[in-house]
C-alpha cells in the first residue's frame, strides 16, 4: 500500500466536495486527509486528498476523479518532486520545568507558542507529517491535552503548476 497525495482543481460550486467524497465512499476507498479551499480564481477550489492503496487502486481513483464533472485538472503529487506541509495545533501541559522543555522543543521544531495560560501552551507547527509526529514523540514526558492537524497540502516543485 502506497500513500498518494492527489491535488485537484475543481469548480467552486456547492456539492463538488460531496461528489468527490461520495466517489470514495461508494467504492470503499479511504481518505486519510482532505483539505479544500478557494484559489486565487474565485470560480475554482483546490483540493488535496491523501489516500493509500496499491498502484492499481490509486490509478482507478485518479480515473474516477477525472470523470467527475466538477474536476478541472488533477495531479498525483507523489509522482514527482513536490513540497508538502501540514499544520498542527497542540495544547500541552506547561507547569514548572515543563514550560521550559516545551519552549525548547517548540524552538527546535521551528514552531511557535500561540496561546499561554498558567498551566498550558498552545503550540503551532507547520512541517511534514513525519516532523509533526517527531514533535509529538519528543513530548513523551509532557501531557498532551489536545491535538488538531490540518492534513497534508502540497504543491509541485519547480515550474510545474496545476492550473487551468
Amino acid at each position: 500500500m502506497n500513500e498518494h497525495i492527489i491535488s485537484l482543481l475543481l469548480e467552486n460550486e456547492s456539492g463538488a466536495l460531496s461528489r468527490v467524497a461520495g466517489l470514495f465512499s461508494a467504492r470503499a476507498y479511504n481518505i486519510e486527509s482532505l483539505s479544500v479551499a478557494p484559489t486565487d480564481d474565485e470560480t475554482m477550489s483546490r483540493m488535496t486528498i491523501v489516500t493509500s492503496g496499491t498502484d492499481e487502486i490509486v490509478d482507478q481513483i485518479r480515473k474516477q476523479l477525472n470523470k467527475l464533472v466538477d474536476v478541472v485538472q488533477l495531479v498525483d503529487l507523489t509522482e514527482s518532486e513536490h513540497i508538502e506541509r501540514e499544520l498542527m495545533l497542540a495544547k500541552v501541559e506547561a507547569v514548572g520545568d515543563a514550560r521550559d522543555e516545551v519552549k525548547r522543543l517548540v524552538d527546535i521544531f521551528n514552531g511557535r507558542v500561540v496561546d499561554v495560560t498558567d498551566t498550558t501552551y498552545t503550540v503551532e507547527i507547520t512541517d511534514t507529517r513525519d516532523k509533526l509526529d517527531s514533535f509529538l514523540t519528543s513530548l513523551s514526558s509532557i501531557k498532551i491535552h489536545e491535538v488538531v492537524r490540518s492534513g497534508a497540502i502540497g504543491i509541485s516543485s519547480g515550474e510545474k503548476i496545476l492550473a487551468v
